[in-house]
């Protein structure tokens, strides 16, 4: 039996991984955070795994936004498009 995600819940998930991944690729949070763990070797690698990462929250979020107008569409309304 399938779990259907409501697009509320997706577009929170999108946004807020979108948000998480852009603070951790624009700013020096990772750099910081992974130096004081000694895991400095890694940071040459953030950019192959942050960007993708945010890549696929945004393409949640997008998901989520077009799930969510075809939720709310009435079909009467002018410029509905099921």
């Amino acid at each position: 039996m399938a779990v259907k995600k409501s697009s509320s819940g997706l577009l929170k998930t999108g946004v807020i991984g979108s948000a998480f991944a852009a603070i951790c690729c624009f700013s020096p949070v990772m750099v910081g955070l992974l130096s004081v763990l000694g895991l400095g070797a890694l940071i040459g690698y953030l950019d192959y795994v942050l960007f993708p990462v945010l890549g696929i929250f945004l393409a949640i979020t997008g998901y989520a936004i077009i799930r969510k107008r075809k939720e709310s569409c009435n079909p009467s309304e002018r410029g509905c498009q099921l």
